[in-house]
C-alpha cells in the first residue's frame, strides 16, 4: 500500500506522521484490497475547530473513497476520517 501525506502551509511532524501511519497499517490489515491513500492535512481559518483531514483510498475495481473531517487536532479529524472510511468500506464489501 502506497501512503502520500500532504501538509498544506505547515510543517508536520514526526509523531503525527507516525500516528497516521499506525491508523492506516490497521485499516490496511482489516481491508487488504486497499493499494493507496492519499491523506491531505490543512489548517482552516478562523474556525474554532480548525485542523482538516482529507483521506483518499484507492481501491482497485471500485470507485475510490473519500472523506474529509474537520476538528480541534489533526489526530481527531484523522479518526473520524477512519471511521467515515471503515463504513464505507464495510458497504462496498457487501456489495460484492
Amino acid at each position: 500500500m502506497e501512503v502520500q501525506i500532504n501538509a498544506i502551509h505547515f510543517d508536520i511532524t514526526e509523531k503525527l506522521t507516525a500516528f497516521i501511519n499506525k491508523k492506516l497499517d490497521k485499516l490496511s490489515r482489516r481491508y487488504e484490497t486497499i493499494t493507496g491513500v492519499d491523506v491531505t492535512l490543512k489548517v482552516v481559518k478562523p474556525e474554532t475547530s480548525n485542523k482538516e483531514a482529507a483521506v483518499l483510498l484507492t481501491v482497485p475495481n471500485s470507485e475510490d473513497l473519500f472523506a474529509s473531517k474537520t476538528a480541534d487536532s489533526f489526530e481527531e479529524a484523522i479518526d473520524l476520517c477512519l471511521e467515515a472510511l471503515e463504513r464505507q468500506l464495510e458497504k462496498l464489501k457487501g456489495k460484492k
